[in-house]
């Protein structure tokens, strides 16, 4: 059984705060990636829980996140983790 996607909407500020986190991302760095303005992200990060914001808010949020490689997952217990692009060789690191 394949579990079903992450709803953009049930996104919580503890995983985008986990996933700046991965990314080595300031709040700043994921405002311009997002197009979010910086207290917009300062104040959905501040309360524990689902994002309390529009749908296109969230969405935005979770495209810059995925779009830097983070991988939102699903099961029992939602989660996230580096996306592996299978294009890329993870071998040799950046620029070699």
């Amino acid at each position: 059984m394949v579990p079903k996607e992450l709803d953009s909407l049930s996104i919580t500020s503890e995983l985008i705060r986990a996933a700046r986190a991965l990314l080595r991302w300031s709040q700043g760095d994921l405002a311009r990636a997002s197009g979010i303005s910086l207290p917009t992200v300062k104040r959905l990060e501040a309360t524990p829980g689902i994002l309390a914001a529009q749908s296109s808010t969230v969405s935005a949020l979770r495209r810059a996140l995925e779009d830097a490689g983070i991988e939102f997952t699903n099961g029992n217990t939602p989660g996230l983790r580096f996306r592996i692009d299978p294009k890329k060789d993870l071998g040799n690191g950046p620029g070699l």
